[in-house]
C-alpha cells in the first residue's frame, strides 16, 4: 500500500462508536466533503438529511436490516438524490452522483478522527418507503443510503483488497 494513499486504505466501515458528540463544524466538514464529489452535468441532486434525535436514529434503523449500530453514532445521515435535479432526471446518474458524495464523506471521517459506514437503502423499495415516510421526504427525493458516524471505539487497520485476478490488461 502506497503510504500517500493511506486516508484511502484506512476507510473501513465502523460499526462501535463511543459516546461522545461530532460538532456541527465536523458535520460540515463531511458534507462539505461529500459535496466536492463529481457530478454529472455538474447537476449536484445529492440531498443530506443529518439525523441527531436517537429516537429517529433507532426508527431508521429498524427499517434496516444492517443498520443495528446506527443508534449508536453520534449522528446519521441520510444521502438521498432528487430525481428532478439529476442529469436527463435518470436514476442512473443520481445514484452514481450520490455514489461518489458518499464515497468522499466516508474518506473524510477518517481523517476527521471519526468511524463511519454505510448502510443500503436503494434499491429496496420497503427500505425507500421507510425513510421517505419517516423523514417526510417528497416523492422526487430517493433515499440511497444512510451513513452511521462517530468516534469509533474500535480499531481497525488499513486495507487494501486489491485482487490481481479482477484486472484484465488491454481486452477481456
Amino acid at each position: 500500500m502506497h503510504p500517500r494513499l493511506d486516508f484511502i486504505f484506512r476507510r473501513r466501515s465502523v460499526r462501535q462508536y463511543e459516546a461522545r458528540e461530532v460538532s456541527d463544524e465536523t458535520v460540515r466538514d463531511l458534507l462539505e466533503a461529500a459535496m466536492a464529489a463529481p457530478s454529472a452535468v455538474a447537476k449536484d441532486p445529492w440531498r443530506f438529511v443529518v439525523v441527531r434525535r436517537r429516537e429517529t436514529l433507532e426508527a431508521i434503523a429498524r427499517g434496516l436490516p444492517n443498520g443495528q449500530m446506527l443508534p449508536s453514532a453520534a449522528v446519521g445521515i441520510v444521502v438521498c438524490g432528487d430525481i428532478e435535479a439529476a442529469h436527463d432526471q435518470q436514476i442512473s446518474y443520481l445514484l452514481q452522483d450520490c455514489s461518489a458524495a458518499i464515497e468522499n464523506l466516508l474518506l473524510a471521517a477518517p481523517a476527521l478522527g471519526l468511524g463511519a459506514c454505510w448502510l443500503g437503502i436503494h434499491p429496496r423499495e420497503e427500505r425507500i418507503q421507510h425513510v421517505r415516510d419517516l423523514l417526510g421526504m417528497p416523492q422526487s427525493v430517493i433515499p440511497v443510503s444512510a451513513i452511521a458516524v462517530g468516534h469509533p471505539a474500535e480499531a481497525k487497520e488499513a486495507r487494501t483488497r486489491y485482487a490481481e485476478s479482477k484486472v484484465h490488461r488491454e481486452q477481456w
